[in-house]
């Protein structure tokens, strides 16, 4: 039987029958088949333009109650979802930094990235299947006494910025976004479970309230001081290159010993390192300009 398949894609490649090995290549490329190609879009990106990705949970809000994540925050689950943008970061190429809130995350590749002749579809495709199949590679890790139900889903698309301040108002509205909504949340699941509102009750309560007037409900109402909810909540997380220093043990022998010692040894690494701070101000970006650096 494969010496029958052998000899149909030898003729179908132009070949005499058992010829095989010696147009090999012929069969690959020059095939009557090859045409199909021709159907394949060119989704090469725009050069000098900073690639942005951006994914997000589809339908998270029903994954989140199947899975009993806490409200309005849940650690466990931030968490997860930014180890899983580090593993991005560390499996993938040109990523200058990385972006993340709730259930969505962008990353950011370098302008003059060259990764995939700069296909739009590798860029994308690439991310989502790596966070996704990292989402449930460490599950356990973080949810521990909570079974993974069903297979999550991430949804991605793609975004190119042609100048560092668009990047930089793209990455502020995401953060500024990140507030707004858990500012939102925090004072709807406060009316939730502590005043005993239900979910219909509590969007009456808040509907056409400005920032100011949430601040004041938490405040009056449950004693919280919206400025001292954890930083991870309040801008999200971002992740950065950084240097860092570890100390690890190695046996080594020295001159004169006939045994092995174990000694402490410094070294540098660069390591994805996960920092909640504001990026809408210029402090940031005065403190890390490698980021933004062309030849970074």
């Amino acid at each position: 039987m494969l010496r029958c398949c052998r000899a149909a894609v030898a003729i179908a490649a132009g070949c005499a029958p058992g010829s095989l090995r010696g147009c090999r290549g012929l069969a690959m490329a020059k095939s009557k088949f090859e045409y199909v190609r021709d159907f394949e879009a060119d989704d090469t990106v725009l050069p000098n333009c900073w690639i942005v990705v951006r994914l997000d949970g589809r339908n998270f809000h029903r994954f989140s109650e199947q899975h009993e994540f806490k409200k309005p925050n849940d650690d466990r689950a931030l968490q997860l979802m930014t180890k899983c943008a580090q593993t991005v970061m560390q499996e993938l190429e040109d990523i200058s930094i990385a972006y993340g809130q709730s259930d969505e995350y962008s990353f950011v590749f370098k302008k003059k990235s060259r990764w995939f002749k700069r296909r739009a579809s590798k860029f994308m495709t690439h991310v989502v299947s790596q966070f996704s199949s990292s989402y449930v590679f460490y599950w356990k890790d973080y949810f521990k006494d909570q079974q993974l139900l069903y297979p999550p889903g991430f949804d991605g698309r793609i975004v190119l910025y042609p100048s560092n301040q668009n990047l930089k108002d793209y990455l502020s509205w995401r953060q500024a976004d990140c507030h707004i909504n858990n500012l939102y949340n925090t004072v709807f699941w406060m009316l939730v479970q502590r005043s005993g509102l239900t979910p219909v009750q509590a969007q009456e309560r808040l509907r056409g309230t400005l920032a100011g007037d949430k601040n004041e409900i938490l405040f009056s109402e449950f004693n919280i001081n919206y400025n001292n909810e954890p930083l991870m909540y309040r801008k999200g997380t971002v992740l950065i290159w950084q240097k860092v220093n570890e100390v690890i043990t190695k046996k080594i022998k020295l001159p004169k010993e006939q045994e092995e010692k174990e000694v402490e040894v410094t070294r540098t690494r660069t390591k994805v390192v996960p920092l909640h701070c504001d990026i809408i101000g210029d402090q940031f970006w005065e403190e890390y300009p490698e980021i933004l650096a062309e030849d970074s």
